[in-house]
């Protein structure tokens, strides 16, 4: 079932960190094509791209990579839709991390401030609970997601949730935790 949120409920907090190790990957992209300026630091890959880093991959039909002078990269997304999938780093108790994956016809992901943003048509799906807008902001370094109609978050339609229910402290049918 499918529960939609009041505008007024813009934020969502699903832990969000990306494994720690794939900031310190190489980026490795395959395209049907590839132009590089690089006293712009700037390369544009087109054509079926798939970029992978560590555990991250993201698929789109044209990637834009921009590198600043500390060798953090900027890469915007655009297709339609744009996929990536993410292993997020285990949480307590948790053996293995959980897969985020997600789509939107332009997705951002920016190395320096580790946000993820999702624009148009954007939906993210994390362990069965999912959320979907205008516009996703997944801040990696702080756990935190934002979700709203728009990025200004001022334009009319509504954002949608379905949550998982916790089974933390439940009991099961023999009385048992």
């Amino acid at each position: 079932m499918r529960r939609s949120i009041p505008i007024a409920v813009l934020l969502l907090a699903l832990p969000a960190h990306a494994e720690k190790a794939d900031k310190d990957q190489p980026t490795q992209i395959e395209a049907n094509r590839m132009s590089a300026d690089d006293t712009r630091r700037l390369t544009i890959f087109e054509g079926s791209v798939v970029l992978t880093k560590g555990t991250i991959a993201v698929r789109a039909e044209r990637i834009v990579v921009r590198q600043d002078a500390e060798g953090f990269q900027l890469t915007s997304a655009t297709g339609s839709p744009v996929r990536f999938k993410q292993k997020q780093d285990p949480k307590e108790g948790e053996k293995e991390g959980r897969w985020m994956d997600g789509e939107a016809m332009r997705i951002e992901i920016d190395d320096r401030k580790q946000t993820i943003e999702l624009f148009d048509n954007a939906r993210v799906n994390r362990g069965g609970d999912q959320v979907a807008g205008a516009y996703i902001l997944v801040d990696q370094g702080s756990d935190f997601f934002q979700v709203t109609t728009g990025k200004g978050g001022k334009e009319p339609g509504r954002v949608t949730a379905t949550l998982q229910p916790s089974n933390k402290g439940s009991e099961s049918t023999d009385g048992k935790k």
